[in-house]
């Protein structure tokens, strides 16, 4: 009745308005995180002179050498970033019930907002490298706190909507990476300062948030969206009304003695534990897929040092296309791909084996030429080799992510699809926040 009663999508304008949406949940944490090296480039001590630097009696050509901040920046950054994730995602799915939806969607956009617009001015203000390093880290841990809320919350108003609506979502969040990435090089290409740059790039930040806010402000003018918001809200009345003619009906002590009896074969049914036996291979896969691509990218990734350009301008351009740039466009397209293939199956035992062999890519990272290094020899030195890693690593990254996320709610009944969705988001932010802590580990072999 609702699908043949529903006003038109006109224009498509809550799709788009949804896609928006998408692109803002994860746009923050990716401005932060491709914004590299305008952040270490404030965390160098202006007091070090040094052109070289001996270690195990070796001379490393590797100029001014790194203090200790600006070297374990990038680890620190990614683990301030997916610890609050992991922990505000499980926080969403109890304060959902006491803060009302709009609350949480246009408070965590504010809150971001406000975020970046500090960003913005800090790239102006003189502080000390220890005062920067720790404000910048208190910065990415409040954005990704919100951005769980906003996320998790984002999702549960497009279960209201018909299923494709979460797609949009899914769109959106997989071109945010490429957009701030794409974002940083036209800062980079300007030919301004550093610091200019990233005046830009963080206020080009502050106004896709500002399209994002806008947006959902207006969502609530659609006449497709209040359809299906009403539709929703009305439902209790109608199982209200229900109620209250069958106890009209039938005997009051017996209704209760019915109604607790069906709760109870309903607790048994949605056991979480018996519906993780059923997806565990599942939610373990998506878990070790973000292990071992946070435990790499960006703390390794990002320091790879090119050899072919010489300091020329390709050295400027280098890590922003190859590492970032290529990264979030072969992820995107690895989950695009999903919606035309979906191969292997949910029951084929390959998916797993495909899952657990991207661990090839951890030693492979490490023998490209990362820099500094102090135990490692380098086997991949040249350019094309990192290219070519990267992009099989992240569109294996985007197409067995999507794919197991998709297959785990469908290995249960319908009813219990809901909670084993819960369970895949639980082990997906698991996985990101073990590949922050195992970072620290893979830097440090190198």
């Amino acid at each position: 009745m609702t699908a043949i009663n529903a006003p038109r999508d006109k224009y498509n304008a809550v799709w788009i308005i949804f896609f928006i949406l998408g692109l803002g949940t994860l746009l923050p944490w990716n401005f932060f995180m491709t914004a590299t090296m305008y952040f270490t480039s404030r965390l160098k001590d202006p007091s070090t002179n040094i052109t070289s630097l001996e270690i195990n009696n070796e001379t490393v050509p590797d100029g001014d050498p790194r203090n200790v901040l600006e070297s374990k920046f990038n680890n620190v950054m990614t683990l301030c970033a997916m610890v609050p994730l992991l922990i505000f995602t499980c926080l969403n799915s109890f304060i959902h019930q006491r803060i009302p939806q709009k609350l949480r969607i246009s408070g965590s956009l504010t809150v971001i907002l406000g975020v970046f617009m500090l960003t913005a001015v800090f790239v102006k203000v003189e502080m000390s490298p220890l005062a920067f390093f720790v404000v910048t880290m208190m910065k990415i841990i409040c954005i990704n706190s919100f951005g769980a809320i906003l996320q998790g919350s984002l999702f549960g108003l497009a279960g209201i909507l018909p299923v494709s609506y979460t797609a949009p979502i899914m769109s959106g969040q997989g071109l945010a990476g490429a957009f701030a990435a794409f974002s940083m090089i036209c800062a980079l290409a300007t030919g301004s300062e550093l610091q200019d740059s990233a005046f830009g790039y963080f206020i080009t930040a502050c106004v896709v948030i500002l399209l994002a806010i806008a947006s959902y402000l207006t969502l609530p003018k659609m006449e497709f969206f209040q359809y299906y918001i009403e539709s929703n809200g009305s439902r209790p009345l109608a199982d209200e009304e229900n109620k209250m003619d069958l106890l009209k009906k039938e005997n009051s002590a017996e209704k209760r003695a019915v109604v607790n009896l069906m709760e109870e074969e309903n607790k048994s049914s949605f056991s979480v534990f018996n519906i993780f036996k059923q997806i565990w291979v599942m939610a373990l896969s998506v878990c070790f897929i973000f292990t071992v691509t946070i435990g790499t990218f960006p703390a390794v990734t990002v320091e790879v040092k090119s050899t072919v350009a010489n300091g020329g301008r390709w050295d400027t351009y280098f890590i922003p296309v190859s590492c970032f740039l290529l990264f979030n466009i072969m992820d995107w397209a690895g989950r695009s791909l999903t919606a035309v293939c979906m191969w292997p199956g949910k029951d084929s035992i390959l998916l797993p084996v495909m899952v657990g062999l991207r661990v090839v890519f951890i030693p492979l990272f490490m023998f490209c030429n990362v820099q500094p290094r102090y135990y490692l020899p380098v086997l991949f030195s040249h350019d094309a080799w990192y290219i070519i890693f990267m992009i099989v690593f992240s569109f294996s990254n985007g197409y067995l992510a999507s794919l197991c996320m998709c297959f785990g709610p469908k290995k249960v009944a319908q009813h219990e699809a809901e909670t084993a969705g819960a369970i895949m988001a639980f082990f997906l932010s698991l996985g990101l926040a073990l590949g922050a802590a195992v970072s620290f580990a893979f830097r440090a072999m190198i």
